[in-house]
């Protein structure tokens, strides 16, 4: 007995020692991987901190204070970056709820559709919403509708997956209950799905809202409207502290909308 409680104890620490040695070794390779990658961009501390002082010198006397005389001339930018958030939110959602339906495994007619539609919002999802508003840019000019289209496609592509596995975890209880007392497939849908779906369903598209403010702004930068065009105009004609107050005006659209989602949600969920 002693032999094998001692043979136990080699075991066990010879493990520890494998376990060891390879910490080291993955340490060992971050920190290759970490100097390599800081040789080849030819990142530098020294640099960085060499640049404070210019940092510092450009926020306190070019870019601040912000110019508030032109807030009436950011108003229409403000409401449009947030009329594209909520359209694009709306649309995107109630698109992406459809797809849902064929992307989860619990409610697809079929496996091949579901592979299709999974593989399709992937593409969508995997294409960043930047390069879907220059493409855009290319096709419909600069304005709104471009960030708009811009925020729909990525919400198609990251709404259906969310909402598929929302799908795919819901009880079947219900679900197998309705079926046996002959309840047709919308019958289904509307007394043991949706009831299940809907709670995740309004919180995904609420934190879709709060992204959407924040992305619009990136997406008028190439040409989509809202602010984001604003910021990029002043920064063109080097007007630096309008862009302070726009840069403000989206800080304060994204803390009002992040508060205003938390609040919809405690209330409806």
């Amino acid at each position: 007995m002693s032999n094998t409680r001692s043979r136990s104890e080699d075991h066990l620490e010879e493990l520890l020692k494998q376990k060891r040695r390879q910490t080291w070794m993955i340490s060992i390779a971050i920190l290759a991987v970490t100097v390599w990658s800081a040789w080849t961009t030819e990142f530098s501390f020294f640099e960085v901190f060499t640049g404070v002082e210019e940092i510092i010198r450009f926020i306190f006397l070019d870019f601040l204070p912000p110019d508030f005389s032109t807030f009436n001339r950011l108003i229409g930018p403000a409401l449009d970056t947030i009329y594209i958030s909520f359209v694009a939110m709306v649309v995107g959602a109630l698109l992406s709820m459809i797809l849902a339906f064929f992307a989860a495994a619990t409610t697809s007619p079929s496996r091949t559709i579901q592979v299709a539609v999974r593989a399709f919002c992937s593409i969508l999802r995997n294409i960043p919403t930047l390069i879907w508003g220059i493409l855009l840019v290319a096709a419909y000019g600069l304005g709104t509708l471009v960030g708009t289209l811009a925020l729909i496609f990525t919400a198609i592509g990251t709404l259906t997956r969310a909402y598929a596995e929302i799908l795919e975890e819901i009880d079947m209880g219900p679900v197998e209950a309705a079926r046996s007392t002959g309840a047709s497939y919308f019958q289904v849908l509307g007394q043991a799905v949706f009831p299940q779906f809907m709670p995740g369903f309004i919180g995904w598209s609420l934190y879709k809202l709060e992204l959407n403010v924040r992305a619009s702004t990136l997406i008028g930068m190439v040409g989509g409207g809202g602010l984001g065009f604003a910021i990029q105009n002043g920064l063109k004609l080097f007007q630096y502290k309008e862009v302070s107050l726009a840069i403000i005006m989206v800080i304060v659209l994204v803390l009002v909308t992040e508060w205003m989602t938390s609040k919809l949600r405690e209330r409806i969920i």
